[in-house]
């Protein structure tokens, strides 16, 4: 039987594997072992943020054409779409997977492709081959999470998987769930040529997002032709006549309703990928959501670590790649560093993008903050209206949430197209205590969306407050 040593065995071949690896090596001359299964370089870079986001943009660009480019002078001809074409230019983007594997290589680490279980301490097998070390750090991901739909398992379903997959525009699209996934592809098959529906079993989408927020967001996408129907449950679905038929029923009662679709997607939560691991047998703590760690990322068992989406918390990629440097800090000694979410920027990267950082107003409240808010409608710039028609109008707002007594800059919110970078830098301003009478009294650029950070602080200090 073949067996080797190494300082570190890392179960899984996404962004906090990578991120870790690359670390114990650069950092500290590890010997690195890195064990993946299927999918090398992880979800974000083969199927979910960076080709997702090529769609996003073809759609954004498409959209743009359709609504004003003769407007602007440009002479487009008879504007068609061809998805085929668009699948293979993602293909190229994201490349194969005996390239991302060739990346652990040129770091310096050995890549072992197989399916991984802890035998027990510092143990790991991969069919006849085991390997040994100390330190062991489980980053094994997630993938999507199926409902408990009836009929669900005698359907053909996608995710965002397979949408990427698709060749065909289907003529019409149920997508149950309205997270990130679930809106950005609700809206990019909408503006490919889909009737769209989008469902959500609680009352507002984006759960995540500031309610307001998520609200004006709602409101530009329904303007666009999507159905959006939350509070509801996708209760059953059945093959009939070619199409797909779901049974919509509202969570607080009343009658249900039908929708016959040509394709089913589901986006409705995250499931973490421990099944097969022998966690459970070694003692390692973990709920639905995922593995249970602590603020180092060390889970319940000596010598084991875990860090990305298969730890219960924030799934998102810089998280993931953030905690495994937690992870590996704590494991080699030297510095101490403990994982801080005091301000984690994210974003929903639909048309306008949904973004945020700090504290929706809900949350502030719920903290037992004296909330003030305040609010500038992104329709008042003029950076928008350079892509809408004459008589189009930007949908959008720009939100920051603040302390009453002290000013303190709370949260960020906006609704705008350059949302996800609007909101960047506000991670550290927060972080660092900023006031809203620090960002009305600084300076902006202009024409941007930025600048509605700068008069929604400006009203602030006017009085002008909304939910004072």
């Amino acid at each position: 039987m073949e067996r080797e040593t190494f300082d570190l065995i890392v179960i899984g071949g996404g962004g906090a594997a990578r991120e870790a690896a690359r670390l114990a090596v650069t950092e500290h001359g590890a010997r690195v072992a890195v064990i993946e299964r299927q999918r090398w370089g992880g979800e974000c870079g083969s199927v979910a943020c960076k080709p997702t986001k090529q769609y996003v943009t073809a759609a954004e660009l498409l959209t743009d054409l359709r609504a004003v480019g003769a407007d602007l002078g440009i002479e487009t001809g008879a504007l068609g779409f061809d998805l085929t074409a668009l699948k293979a230019r993602k293909d190229w983007l994201v490349g194969t997977p005996e390239t991302w594997r060739s990346r652990f290589e040129l770091e310096g680490l050995t890549p072992i492709d197989g399916d991984a279980t802890i035998e027990g301490p510092g143990r790991v097998r991969i069919g006849d081959r085991l390997v040994t070390g100390d330190r062991i750090l489980v980053a094994t991901g997630s993938r999507t999470a199926v409902p408990p739909i009836e009929g669900i398992d005698r359907v053909e379903w996608i995710d965002n998987v397979g949408a990427l997959e698709l060749t065909t525009v289907p003529e019409s699209l149920l997508v149950v769930g309205a997270g990130a996934v679930g809106l950005e592809f609700g809206q990019v098959f909408s503006r490919f040529g889909s009737r769209v529906t989008i469902v959500e079993a609680v009352d507002t989408i984006a759960g995540r997002a500031d309610h307001e927020a998520a609200a004006s967001l709602r409101s530009g996408l329904e303007g666009e032709g999507i159905e959006i129907v939350t509070g509801t449950f996708v209760s059953k679905v059945v093959e009939r006549d070619g199409l797909i038929e779901a049974t919509l029923v509202p969570r607080e009662g009343g009658e249900p309703s039908v929708r016959r679709v040509a394709q089913l997607m589901l986006a409705a939560g995250r499931a973490p990928n421990v099944e097969g691991l022998g966690l459970e047998g070694l003692g390692v703590e973990a709920s639905r959501q995922g593995i249970l760690v602590d603020e180092r990322q060390r889970t319940s068992v000596e010598g084991i670590w875990a860090a990305g989406d298969v730890v219960a918390g924030i799934q998102l990629t810089p998280v993931a790649a953030y905690q495994g440097q937690v992870a590996v800090a704590d494991m080699f000694g030297g510095s101490v560093r403990a994982a801080d979410y005091t301000a984690v920027p994210s974003a929903i990267f639909t048309d306008p993008e949904i973004a945020g950082v700090g504290l929706t107003e809900e949350d502030a409240r719920a903290a037992g903050f004296d909330v003030e808010t305040s609010v500038y409608p992104t329709a008042n710039l003029i950076r928008p209206y350079y892509t809408l028609p004459r008589d189009g109008e930007a949908h959008g707002i720009v939100k920051l949430v603040f302390e009453r007594g002290s000013r303190r800059l709370l949260g960020l919110h906006a609704v705008v197209r350059g949302g996800a970078e609007l909101v960047q830098g506000f991670a550290t301003a927060i972080r660092l205590g900023a006031t809203v009478d620090d960002v009305a009294f600084g300076h902006y650029a202009f024409p941007t969306a930025a600048e509605a950070v700068h008069y929604a602080a400006e009203a602030a200090i006017a009085g002008e407050l909304v939910g004072a």
